[in-house]
């Protein structure tokens, strides 16, 4: 285990999903882990999450997910240079998501671009 709680669970997420798995649950949880899986709940890659108090596990259910990775290092990125790094990380235009931390808050590319803001990038699913 790193010290990258949101790198952690996503790796969590690739090998429960490798291994034919449908849920997975995860020990370590932050408020960023919490708000990236409401990105990717909301975009159909996990079906749903819950936090257990009592035992501080987090019992996530995977969707229609191919892959979802953290970006490391963590770059900072400009309005400009969002689609140079969406050519890198996603397989084609259109197609899945990169999450980025901005001013405004979690954001995805698109929404990046509507609020005309740049940040760091967090993780990529599709």
């Amino acid at each position: 285990m790193s010290q990258d709680i949101v790198a952690d669970a996503l790796n969590q997420m690739m090998n429960a999903k490798r291994a034919r798995k449908k849920e997975l649950e995860v020990r370590r949880y932050s408020k960023l882990l919490l708000k990236v899986l409401d990105i990717a709940k909301k975009h159909g890659y996990i079906v749903d999450y819950a936090i257990d108090e009592k035992e501080k596990k987090l019992k996530i259910k995977i969707g229609e997910l191919n892959e979802c990775r953290a970006i490391k290092p963590r770059f900072n990125v400009s309005i400009g240079e969002i689609e140079k790094y969406m050519r890198r990380f996603l397989p084609s235009r259109n197609f899945g998501i990169i999450i980025i931390s901005s001013s405004k808050g979690l954001v995805t590319q698109k929404e990046a671009y509507e609020k005309n803001t740049g940040g760091t990038l967090i993780a990529y699913f599709y």
